[in-house]
């Protein structure tokens, strides 16, 4: 059980250190190249970068603007959410400013303000995905809204995140103008649907409820077909009042065409409902696959 905490461990680091380097290309390339304040503190950072130029030379790095702001975010996620959280947050929140100077040296990759919110944007959210799923934030914005979920759990921490950066960007529209800032909004609401999505799971099924009174050759040829386990749930017909039966099945997405043509082939006449299903628990998928792999190892018992 302690090679597998381990190995875990490992692996969030290694997703701390994926997604704050793409969110250090998205900053970068994209959102300081083109003057999008897409909000947070990369935003204020761009914000102190821009007026700073007559001070220092090419203005305060983001890095440095970066680091000194998130200090006292980071202690308040320290207290709130323990060491073993805010030990994760202070290296994503440290690497971040050096990714954001390993990565200044890029150069713009493109230079039409919708391509760069699109991009950036989707960028973005993927970074501080990664991120969070490693359970840590990159500072900033994230790690203010998380602390606000904290207290404010009616609404998620990408809803708050949300919210802090349109005030940023109100100040950037001030600064940079309302086209750029229409821009920035633009890429603040794909990076928080891809943040969501990711949150919501990365791994997305399919699940699949099927009505037939072939219900036992249907749920067969499934078993036998993509070897995937079936459950009958009692159900009654409102308009008849005639007992029927349920079946519901939940798959990968590729599998669900397979399962589409057993069902048209066994009752052309079946009632079927196909929707999407995240993080899926149980036999056959994530959790219990890494399990059993980590017991046949002799990980754990």
């Amino acid at each position: 059980m302690l090679q597998l905490k381990k190995k875990h461990k490992f692996i969030d680091y290694i997703l701390i250190i994926i997604g704050t380097t793409l969110l250090a290309i998205a900053i970068n390339s994209y959102f300081e190249a083109m003057g999008l304040v897409t909000g947070g503190v990369t935003g204020l950072s761009i914000i102190i970068k821009h007026f700073s130029q007559g001070i220092w030379p090419g203005g305060i790095p983001l890095s440095f603007s970066n680091l000194c702001i998130n200090i006292p975010l980071f202690l308040i996620a320290f207290v709130l959410h323990g060491k073993e959280f805010g030990a994760k947050s202070l290296f994503a929140t440290i690497y971040l400013s050096v990714a954001l100077e390993y990565t200044r040296f890029l150069p713009q990759l493109t230079h039409d303000y919708f391509l760069g919110a699109v991009f950036g944007g989707v960028m973005a959210g993927v970074g501080i995905g990664l991120v969070f799923v490693a359970n840590a934030t990159t500072g900033g914005t994230d790690l203010a809204g998380s602390i606000f979920h904290h207290f404010f759990p009616g609404l998620s921490t990408a809803k708050w995140m949300q919210l802090i950066d349109s005030l940023i960007i109100v100040v950037g529209l001030v600064l940079f103008g309302a086209e750029r800032a229409m821009y920035a909004i633009i890429s603040v609401y794909i990076t928080v649907q891809i943040i969501d999505a990711m949150l919501e799971g990365l791994n997305f099924s399919k699940a699949a409820l099927i009505i037939s009174d072939k219900h036992q050759e249907i749920s067969a040829e499934i078993m036998k077909q993509i070897d995937r386990g079936v459950t009958g749930l009692s159900g009654v017909g409102k308009y008849t009042g005639n007992q029927k039966e349920v079946l519901l099945c939940v798959m990968s997405k590729r599998e669900i065409l397979t399962v589409k043509e057993i069902v048209k082939r066994i009752d052309a006449k079946a009632f079927m409902i196909v929707t999407d299903a995240r993080e899926v628990f149980g036999e056959g998928f994530i959790e219990n696959a890494e399990l059993e792999k980590a017991k046949k190892a002799g990980k754990i018992d």
